[in-house]
């Protein structure tokens, strides 16, 4: 599902479940080792996904530790993004000369918990919203734009190493799986140009939702 969001630069693996084999480099494992099962479990496989995306690129791997703000640190020359759910982990990666930067989310097809909604969202955010449940009311819109939202964070850190408050980008989705996020804060500049905003899109399938970003050098 993600890799049908994304360019065919970016080398995608996936797992829905844990898998025996999966492995963490010692660096990796000390960071988690206090942590309960679950967490282990999302963290872990998340490496094995990203351990598989990398080789395809022809990357070695390397341990990939928790940087500033929680953000994973990449090989060199590699930009990427991970994601975990229920059920479903995913790591996505490109060369930095084909992608400046690249975020992914990956959430249950389920509606927000009761006032998340208020908390992540800016008003036209929750009107624009609101106009959606009435075209299609099967979608649950809410939770896309909280995933979008998370991607649009994920696109955004590795080229600013900043935090980005969700009230800070203004996301419009469309019911044609696109969306689009207008940054309210001074955008970053890739090369030559200032990012003011980022385009991404979305699915929705079998009892889950995603939604990418992939923001060209």
């Amino acid at each position: 599902m993600i890799g049908d969001l994304l360019p065919d630069v970016v080398a995608v693996e996936v797992a829905y479940n844990d898998p025996p084999e999966a492995r963490l480099e010692p660096a990796e494992a000390a960071v988690i080792a206090k942590a309960v099962d679950k967490r282990r479990r999302e963290f872990t496989t998340a490496r094995h996904c990203a351990r598989a995306a990398l080789a395809r690129l022809g990357v070695a791997y390397r341990p990939i530790i928790p940087g500033h703000l929680g953000a994973p640190s990449w090989p060199d020359g590699v930009v990427g993004s991970l994601t975990h759910c229920d059920g479903f982990r995913a790591a996505v990666v490109a060369r930095a000369t084909d992608l400046a930067s690249v975020g992914i989310d990956a959430e249950p097809a389920l509606p927000l918990p009761d006032d998340v909604l208020e908390i992540i969202s800016l008003p036209d955010e929750r009107k624009r919203i609101a106009s959606l449940l009435l075209l299609r009311p099967d979608i649950p819109w809410d939770r896309i734009l909280f995933s979008a939202k998370e991607s649009v964070y994920k696109a955004w850190f590795p080229l600013t190493g900043k935090f980005l408050d969700t009230s800070e980008a203004d996301l419009v989705l469309s019911p044609d799986g696109t969306f689009t996020a207008r940054l309210l804060v001074p955008g970053p500049i890739v090369g030559t140009r200032r990012i003011d905003g980022f385009e991404g899109r979305w699915s929705v399938r079998d009892g889950l939702l995603a939604t990418a970003i992939a923001v060209t050098p």
